[in-house]
């Protein structure tokens, strides 16, 4: 049987965070890495106690403060490969992603023979509820800017939602990944496709978030899409090879 990990980071979610354990966990054989950042609001503390639930499905690493998106799941991967997952999938605490997707994103890779598989609130037109106008058009124009920049054929290039098989993992140096904010998402995607593995997205519904706050800002999205330029140009003195 697969073994599939699904990694969440978060900082202050006590909210949404026990809500997505159990749902996740209620929807099949997962496991759950929470990468925790120091949330003053005691997400940790409700980690902890569910742990005693699930002992052996529920993990947490604690961090000592907000050190950014991409370290978080680096450090989640690093632990993945380490503890030998089969798939990997990133998640957002609060329900933006539906946890029931899941399943089609594992499917993309098990089944559909994708490397990655990308929940894409882009590919199949504009699948986004709630959000307001202005960041819904900063969201979509961003990431046509970015496939203009970098070519990469995923109309999604911000995603966070996603599946990996652990042999992609295996070949990306994670030594050379320079963003630590939402450009992380841009970064890897381009890191897969430079290294030749095949992504396919799937058509996902993005919810905005009903409880808690969100993190994004327009200086987070505005570094993300301004550091597409330097990708670009590190990426024609870089030699492309999957680590073995």
């Amino acid at each position: 049987m697969d073994r599939k990990l699904v990694i969440i980071p978060t900082y202050n979610e006590k909210e949404n965070i026990e809500n997505i354990i159990r749902v996740t966990f209620d929807l099949g054989d997962y496991h759950i890495l929470i990468i925790e950042d120091n949330s003053p609001d005691g997400t940790a503390e409700i980690v902890k106690k569910l742990i005693g639930e699930y002992p052996d499905r529920l993990f947490i690493i604690e961090r000592k403060g907000k050190l950014g998106l991409g370290t978080a799941y680096i450090t989640g991967f690093k632990w993945a490969l380490e503890h030998e997952y089969d798939y990997v999938f990133e998640m957002d605490a609060d329900f933006s992603h539906d946890p029931h997707d899941l399943a089609r994103l594992y499917k993309a890779c098990a089944d559909d023979g994708a490397d990655l598989a990308v929940g894409s609130r882009y590919c199949n037109g504009v699948n986004v509820l709630n959000w307001p106008m202005s960041r819904l058009l900063m969201s979509y124009y961003g990431s046509a800017y970015v496939r203009l920049i970098t070519r990469i054929p995923v109309h999604d290039t911000t995603a966070g939602f996603k599946c990996y098989k652990a042999s992609t993992l295996r070949a990306i140096d994670f030594s050379k990944i320079k963003h630590v904010g939402y450009g992380f998402q841009i970064e890897m995607k381009f890191n897969v496709w430079k290294l030749k593995f095949k992504i396919q997205e799937v058509s996902i519904i993005f919810k905005d978030r009903t409880l808690g706050t969100s993190k994004m800002s327009k200086g987070i999205f505005s570094e993300a899409i301004f550091g597409v330029i330097g990708l670009k140009i590190r990426s024609w003195f870089r030699k492309w090879r999957r680590l073995q």
